[in-house]
């Protein structure tokens, strides 16, 4: 296997090159490694970091975090190199732990990190872990019930199978997350809805309750940060936060409707259309705005390759209304017939008219209010 030095943060490792002639996949290489994922890890880090100070945790208690399917192991060694916790970085490929013991050795990190050889589920069952990491090549949902069970403090999940979680291949999305999403102008966030639903369900059976600090969807994938508290009273009400979409194809008006087995209306409320219907999915917040806060804050003194994009992002979840799901502005508008207006023109006109508004991490045309589609469309026409 040949390897190549890379440098992320304040680590430096050895990861696997792709044979010659091969376009650069991330399954090319004997080794899995995207460089892609970089702002993924930058933010992973600080928002590892961030957490660990809202835990304040008492010097002789050890924490612990797990990279239950390491790959290169390049997430789990900065961990380990760049917040100096006990990180244990696991795969199955006897290559890939191979090359996480050379990087470890290199780095001179032996006390902070090890190099494990198991099926993912199998490790997540015999051992609890505080930081659970689940970072998989497509669904994290065979993976699901070993980390619900086996994580202590905060649940990190990465999902690139965005297709199947955005409606886009509704029997797989279907079978790997039980739920139906809509594969609309909002798929996105629905994708992310659709997969903390799956997560809130896995923890449930343990008495574990879920508070998402930040949850993202950028490019090709979502990745979700979860603070974990051990309560069947919290689980219950975790569960109170699910629910479904009923939307209207018509006039595109939607409606959350809280619980999982609730009386859902099949005719929309403004047109008498027919409802199509979303979920389970998790209808709760998104993201924590101080959480936020406190990973930029971080991410400004670290030494991160992607700060800036990093940041912007995360200032756009930070300010985003805490309401299920965004409308697109200009899809609106082209179903308007009519040209869109800037989108922070638009949406100060939604808030001069006493509506509450704001942009969103998800796109650049996107926005959340809590007006209705009829009023927007009214507000689009009178400045356009």
């Amino acid at each position: 296997m040949k390897v190549r030095s890379v440098r992320e943060g304040d680590t430096e490792v050895l990861v696997p090159v792709p044979e010659e002639g091969a376009n650069f996949a991330p399954s090319s290489a004997p080794v899995f490694f995207n460089p892609v994922m970089e702002m993924n890890r930058d933010i992973s880090i600080a928002a590892t970091s961030a957490f660990l100070k809202r835990m304040q945790p008492c010097p002789e208690k050890a924490i612990t975090y797990v990279d239950a399917l390491s790959a290169s192991g390049i997430r789990g060694l900065r961990i380990a190199n760049e917040t100096g916790i006990h990180a244990t970085l696991n795969d199955w490929s006897e290559e890939a732990c191979g090359l996480i013991r050379k990087n470890i050795e290199n780095l001179g990190i032996g006390e902070k990190a090890i190099a494990t050889h198991k099926n993912a589920n199998v490790l997540l069952h015999e051992k609890h872990f505080n930081i659970v990491d689940l970072d998989p090549f497509g669904t994290p949902a065979p993976f699901l019930a070993a980390a619900s069970r086996s994580v202590i403090d905060l649940l990190a999940v990465t999902a690139t199978d965005t297709a199947p979680l955005c409606g886009a291949h509704l029997n797989s999305g279907i079978r790997k997350y039980a739920a139906i999403p809509f594969n609309n102008e909002y798929h996105s966030e629905m994708g992310v809805r659709i997969l903390l639903g799956r997560i809130a369900r896995e923890l449930a059976l343990h008495d574990k309750a879920m508070e998402p600090l930040l949850s993202h969807a950028t490019r090709h994938y979502v990745r979700t940060y979860l603070s974990i508290k051990k309560s069947a009273k919290q689980a219950d009400r975790m569960i109170k936060g699910m629910g479904f979409i009923a939307h209207c194809p018509g006039c595109g008006h939607r409606e959350t409707v809280y619980g999982l087995a609730p009386c859902i209306s099949q005719k929309c409320s403004l047109c008498g259309e027919t409802n199509n219907v979303a979920g389970p999915m998790w209808l709760g917040k998104l993201h924590d705005p101080g959480f936020c806060s406190e990973v930029i804050a971080e991410l400004e003194v670290r030494n991160c390759g992607t700060r800036q994009s990093a940041i912007k992002m995360l200032e756009f979840c930070r300010d985003e209304l805490d309401i299920p799901m965004f409308y697109d502005q200009h899809l609106l508008c082209k179903k308007m017939g009519v040209s869109a207006s800037a989108i922070d023109v638009f949406i100060h006109e939604l808030q001069s008219r006493g509506y509450l508004a704001s942009r969103t991490h998800f796109s650049g045309t996107s926005f959340k209010t809590n007006a209705q589609v009829m009023d927007i469309e009214h507000i689009i026409a009178d400045i356009r």
